[in-house]
């Protein structure tokens, strides 16, 4: 039983894994596409946040998509854009061309970004669920690593190396479209639909026969007499508050800078004059942090709980890039203290806020509201995540890296305090129990 819901959260993460590939894998790219599209530093960064102007549009479009189809079939259609998206962008010869084929797969990569851990929220025991949708961000950060290590192994196969680095993604997209035939649909869409006895069928699948009959009441009493929602239902009084912890959260989440690292990664350490192979292989470093210490929330989300690990983690953030700074500012960063200053970072980040924002956003919004809810905090991490990812080559160029990163140790320090006032704790509670104390 346990196995099942373990299955099924691994299919859903699987959409979390291309969510990373698609992003990650541009960074092996830029030293190539640019001066193949003859780009200069903002059309790098135009180029590069194309794929995230899809993500808004996305995003928009998997919350009603998903509460009209269901998750799971629109997870599906995710699955075959990134596929398409794969292909189209391999094979472009124009910037247009190319720029259309990154969109389509931000179109992707923002369904798979509200849905996939919606999706295992709606599915998880409450005992697991922390760990379970932690499990998106474990996939995400193992799609970084597979995109970072592809590109490090294709750098040497000549002129159209790019071309293979971006056509290594639609691989995990068959994989993804085959393996949604393999899982159920979410039980709180099915009562939302009037589908009780399949819902019950699913729940007893999860959550054991003891617990699905009570489990199948508390969700119809939630649901009942309820209306179909609206965006504005999100601005009534007891909402509205979690509507802005979701949505400030979210932008806290990108504007820390963690994409610059992701994206941006080779030409960071190509500044600072290390080779392109060498640029390469140090993002797998990076991936491979990632990777470890998104484990390790995985282990302590449950335990310690979302807030103090977002705590912990934003105060490690704010150190790694003041260090990070301090060698910008006085002229050190030709060792190795820009890469562990670097590493730190990734690794404090994939520990709290990487993981703990994709669990607390899929908690906080009732079950009438979660799509809708989670959907207005997704765009607005998309939009900061567009605008980090545009501006952040000029501040590279024309603030120098020393006031760059002192930027954004700030910001994290602003997240902290933040998050020390206004997010709850929302570990071992069901969907339905967080959603009567925060209707209090």
């Amino acid at each position: 039983m346990k196995g099942y819901v373990i299955l099924i959260s691994v299919v859903a993460a699987l959409g979390g894994l291309l969510f990373g590939f698609d992003t990650a894998v541009i960074s092996g790219t830029i030293n190539f596409i640019q001066p193949y599209f003859g780009l200069s530093e903002a059309g790098l960064g135009w180029t590069v946040s194309s794929l995230l102007f899809g993500c808004i549009a996305g995003v928009f479009l998997a919350g009603k998509a998903g509460d009209h189809y269901g998750r799971k079939k629109v997870l599906m259609v995710a699955a075959l854009l990134f596929f398409i998206s794969a292909v189209g962008s391999a094979s472009a010869h124009s910037l247009v061309f190319f720029l259309v084929a990154r969109i389509l797969g931000g179109l992707a990569v923002g369904v798979a970004s509200i849905l996939s851990p919606m999706y295992i929220a709606e599915l998880a025991p409450a005992k697991y669920r922390g760990t379970l949708v932690s499990l998106n961000q474990l996939a995400i950060v193992i799609g970084i690593l597979v995109a970072f290590f592809s590109n490090y192994l294709l750098v040497d196969t000549g002129v159209n190396n790019w071309r293979w680095m971006l056509l290594v993604m639609a691989a995990p997209a068959v994989l993804l479209f085959f393996s949604l035939f393999l899982v159920p649909e979410s039980p709180r869409w099915l009562v939302a639909r009037g589908r009780n006895d399949d819902a019950l069928n699913v729940l007893v699948k999860t959550s054991g026969k003891e617990f699905a009959a009570a489990e199948l009441k508390e969700i119809e009493e939630t649901l009942k007499n309820q209306e179909e929602s609206t965006f504005s239902d999100l601005l009534a009084p007891k909402i509205k508050p979690l509507l802005f912890i979701g949505i400030i959260l979210a932008v806290f989440q990108q504007i820390t800078g963690i994409n610059t690292i992701m994206y941006y990664a080779p030409k960071i350490f190509a500044n600072v004059g290390q080779s392109n192979d060498s640029a390469l292989f140090q993002t797998i470093l990076i991936g491979g942090t990632n990777l470890i210490f998104t484990l390790v929330a995985m282990v302590l989300i449950d335990r310690l709980g979302r807030k103090l690990l977002i705590i912990i983690g934003s105060t490690g953030m704010m150190l790694m890039l003041a260090g990070l700074s301090a060698l910008y500012f006085t002229n050190q960063t030709s060792g190795v203290l820009v890469l562990v200053f670097i590493l730190g970072y990734i690794a404090f980040f994939a520990a709290s806020l990487g993981p703990a924002l994709w669990v607390v956003a899929a908690e906080l919004f009732p079950n009438r509201l979660r799509s809708k809810g989670m959907s207005i905090a997704i765009v607005s991490l998309w939009i900061a995540c567009t605008v980090v990812t545009i501006v952040f080559p000029v501040m590279l160029e024309k603030l120098s890296g020393g006031i760059t990163f002192l930027i954004f140790a700030l910001i994290c320090l602003a997240n902290l305090l933040y998050v020390l006032k206004y997010v709850p704790e929302t570990k071992g509670k069901t969907l339905e129990e967080l959603e009567k104390q925060f209707a209090k």
